[in-house]
């Protein structure tokens, strides 16, 4: 029995909800995996994020390896056990360090600079595929080439052909039943050529997708003809992982075209650099408007923060440097975000997604103020 299977709940046009099961649970979908990159969601714990109704986080492979090491994490009984995490885990690869480290790149993997001491690193698909065995996350991603937009369309169908070849070396080595291995769909923009990366990246049998390569440069036009490319040629009864992907209008654009798990260091970087999400528009608390400002961050929200601080003790957090900022941010603005897809899933249950959808995009449309403090 496969070990990370989807199921239908329901559909509304090509967007749909279901559930995700795991040997460490079932995750409801649409979702939004927060990016734990070195084994922690930055500026929050497992604690924070089990209140904040996150229900999978990412991990990735390229920095695990190299600190604390993926020997160590077996050790210490694998990734859950040490981050103290006992919910689902997705591991990335390191495709995205081939696309933002700029490793040198040839049939047998990536040659990295160590971002930590400047050491050459090597990373083949082999390797990337046993790294992840040995971290233990419930899915783990074929290793794969993200192609920086624009870019020719020889460079673009070379890399995805590259992927392709990898992804079938990623099968050969896993060995792991308890884990779930997914492929991933390349192609930057072009249509044809993500339609034939689908097509072949299925044939291959993996029991779920990352639509990777999105999200590096690209318009949102462009971005979705790309979308609905892939996935007119993946299985319906598979989930559909579109990778990096998470500003608002993104993500509304991929739920409503069949996307199923996203993830992106958005809400939590933002959060960081004092930058707030909201239902009226998304504004920076370091803007003088708030000096004086009384209300929660967003008055609609049921978070910690909100229910506990007001904009001006915020902002004075944020400008005096405290790190209570980060995580009071970060939890406001992941809780943003988990309410967005929670109400995707309702939304789509009752058939209703594109109203709601009007509704979400009108009210973070109409605040100008709020925008114009961004």
């Amino acid at each position: 029995m496969t070990a990370v299977t989807w199921t239908r709940a329901a559909s509304d046009g090509a967007a749909r909800t279901g559930s995700l099961k795991t040997p460490h649970g079932e995750v409801r979908t649409p979702a939004f995996m927060p990016v734990g990159t070195r084994a922690a969601v930055k500026a929050v714990d497992p604690g924070d994020l089990v209140g904040l109704g996150a229900e999978i986080v990412l991990a990735n492979t390229y920095h695990l390896m190299l600190r604390p090491g993926v020997s160590l994490v077996e050790e210490m009984g694998g990734l859950h056990r040490f981050m103290g995490w006992d919910r689902p885990i997705l591991t990335d690869s390191g495709g995205f360090q081939i696309f933002s480290l700029d490793p040198v790149i040839d049939e047998d993997g990536a040659t990295f600079r160590s971002v930590y001491d400047g050491e050459a690193v090597h990373l083949s698909p082999e390797e990337a595929v046993r790294f992840q065995e040995g971290l233990g996350a419930d899915i783990i991603m074929a290793l794969d080439v993200c192609v920086g937009l624009p870019a020719p369309r020889e460079v673009v169908e070379d890399q995805m052909k590259r992927t392709l070849r990898w992804a079938e070396r990623c099968l050969e080595t896993h060995r792991r039943d308890d884990q779930a291995l997914f492929g991933i769909v390349q192609g930057g923009i072009d249509p044809d050529l993500r339609m034939a990366s689908a097509e072949a990246t299925a044939a291959l049998g993996f029991p779920g997708f990352g639509i990777g390569g999105l999200s590096v440069g690209e318009d949102a036009p462009d971005r979705n003809r790309a979308l609905e490319a892939a996935v007119a040629r993946l299985p319906d009864d598979k989930p559909r992982y579109v990778m990096g992907l998470g500003d608002t209008e993104g993500m509304l654009d991929a739920i409503a075209r069949g996307a199923d798990l996203f993830d992106c260091v958005i809400p939590t970087r933002l959060a960081r650099h004092g930058k707030v999400l909201t239902r009226s528009g998304d504004f920076n608390l370091k803007t003088s408007a708030y000096e004086s400002d009384q209300r929660p961050l967003d008055p609609d929200c049921r978070c910690h923060t909100c229910s506990s601080h007001s904009r001006a003790y915020l902002r004075h957090l944020v400008r005096t440097g405290e790190l209570s900022a980060h995580r009071l941010l970060t939890i406001h603005n992941l809780s943003y975000t988990m309410d967005l897809f929670g109400e995707a899933a309702d939304a789509i249950a009752s058939g209703r997604l594109a109203d709601w959808t009007d509704v979400l995009r009108g009210g973070r449309r109409g605040s100008p103020s709020e925008a114009s403090a961004s």
